[in-house]
């Protein structure tokens, strides 16, 4: 349970520090940056103090890579401007993890129990409670029905790609006898996570590229010489080293219906991180959420242990 909770706090710190890295440097070269900080990184140890490419779960892993972070953050993306970050945000993490639990229980065989999937419900709730649009606080973008496409498959890349290959990989990885629970183990599939994601990315943009349908990138503030290499430092330590590293940990030793919803707190980890570092107080509905959120967390640990 441990680096579930640590890859939450991770991803949340990242939220922070990717929006100041795409305000500096424009959203394609932001989301390139922090993909190759974090290939290099965890590729520099998983050459040197890892097993590099000799698991045998990492063909599975680079499938992984593939869709989660390929396609599923494609997906991610797209919906973005289309349903606003605050949809986006309760399509692609509330139907992630049913998605990852269902296709886990049909494929691997893994069984929840009726308090774990209490629990994980309850999580769900107060992020949708704590993050959901309302009448005071409407959508900053017109949305649009393709969007909860893109939310889908973002919500699919995630939850299938992300949690449910990397689980038949930790399963073949263990039954040829390699000891998957460790934290060198975790990040080396990380690695090979990146990898896989970062190629896919760079193959699409060149695709786009020759079609001349490449977006436009352009910063939303003026960068200041002194400050983007830190914010994109820490976006591609904070969220691809850090946050992948530890849910991968999370994934090689806990089923992913229970390791996703706790994931899913991550957007409400960032509002005290972003009330502490920008100074952007919470309201009281997202307190609230927080509130049955962290009850969802802590039952669901008790649940766990239990079992």
């Amino acid at each position: 349970m441990l680096p579930s909770f640590l890859s939450s706090f991770f991803f949340a710190f990242n939220a922070t520090c990717a929006s100041h890295s795409i305000r500096l440097l424009g959203t394609l070269r932001a989301n390139l940056s922090r993909l190759i900080i974090g290939t290099v990184v965890l590729g520099l140890f998983a050459h040197t103090l890892g097993g590099g490419f000799g698991s045998a779960g990492t063909a599975w892993f680079f499938l992984s890579g593939v869709i989660g972070l390929g396609l599923g953050d494609l997906g991610t993306y797209g919906a973005l401007p289309l349903l606003g970050s605050r949809i986006t945000i309760l399509v692609v993490q509330c139907l992630a993890a049913p998605l990852a639990a269902l296709g886990e229980w049909w494929w691997l065989g893994t069984r929840l129990s009726v308090a774990q999937v209490l629990c994980g419900t309850a999580i769900l709730l107060g992020v949708a409670v704590a993050i959901m649009p309302s009448r005071s606080s409407p959508p900053r973008v017109r949305v649009r029905p393709v969007g909860f496409l893109y939310g889908f498959i973002g919500a699919c890349g995630q939850g299938l790609g992300a949690a449910l290959l990397t689980r038949k990989a930790v399963t073949v990885a263990a039954a040829a006898g390699e000891s998957v629970s460790n934290v060198t183990f975790s990040l080396t599939s990380a690695y090979e996570r990146l990898l896989a994601g970062l190629a896919f990315t760079l193959l699409w943009f060149w695709v786009l590229r020759l079609l001349r349908r490449l977006p436009s990138s352009r910063p939303e503030a003026p960068a200041d010489a002194r400050t983007p290499w830190l914010w994109t430092l820490a976006n591609g330590l904070a969220g691809p080293v850090a946050g992948v590293g530890c849910y991968q940990w999370a994934l090689a030793t806990t089923p992913s219906g229970v390791v996703l919803p706790i994931v899913a707190t991550a957007p409400l980890l960032s509002i005290p991180i972003a009330f502490w570092l920008e100074g952007d107080r919470p309201s009281r509905r997202s307190i609230v959420g927080g509130v049955i959120a962290v009850a969802g967390c802590v039952a669901l640990t008790l649940a766990t242990h239990r079992r």
